[in-house]
């Protein structure tokens, strides 16, 4: 059987906020801003990438790995990739 991507599109709108984020960080650091005041728009961006990963791991979950289950032999390599990827990022 074969499997398509789901969409993500949902998660374009935080990604331009973060990358909006990023920008301001730069000018920041351009404009010699004070440490505390960079780390906690850092802190802001990191938070809201993790919740992009944690929207695309749900959908992920739901729509690859549940697909899967089908056989066998797709639920152990479902199961194997979620493993890598668990302890690749393992924080």
């Amino acid at each position: 059987m074969e499997t398509h991507a789901p969409s993500h599109t949902e998660n374009l709108t935080r990604l331009n906020r973060i990358s909006g984020q990023i920008e301001g960080v730069k000018k920041m650091i351009t404009e010699k801003r004070e440490c505390p005041a960079i780390i906690t728009q850092l802190r802001a961006a990191r938070s809201a990438i993790k919740m992009v990963e944690s929207n695309i791991l749900k959908k992920h979950l739901q729509h690859c790995v549940a697909q899967s289950f089908i056989s066998a032999a797709d639920r152990e390599a479902k199961i194997e990739e979620l493993k890598k990827l668990f302890d690749r990022f393992n924080e």
